[in-house]
């Protein structure tokens, strides 16, 4: 039988998955229908990906990286500065 932490670890993989699924489909998509729709359905994906993410959080199934340290930031903004 799957545990609360195995159904919830599924969900948000597939949520993620179909996040970055997401962003393909809209730049591609000519019909602004199509894309609007799109847009709809990636935003409601985004929201439970946030509210399945807290609860997993507030129920240690999920342990976030360590946040990165200002100088890790600051390398980043650098790499990905226009002109650099």
């Amino acid at each position: 039988m799957l545990q609360d932490k195995d159904i919830v670890n599924d969900y948000l993989n597939g949520l993620n998955a179909s996040l970055k699924s997401y962003a393909g489909y809209i730049s591609e998509a000519n019909n602004s229908q199509l894309r609007q729709t799109l847009v709809s359905l990636r935003n409601g994906d985004e929201s439970r990906q946030r509210t399945v993410y807290s609860y997993a959080l507030q129920n240690g199934h999920y342990k976030p990286a360590q946040p990165a340290t200002p100088e890790e930031i600051q390398q980043v903004k650098t790499e990905l500065s226009p002109g650099q």
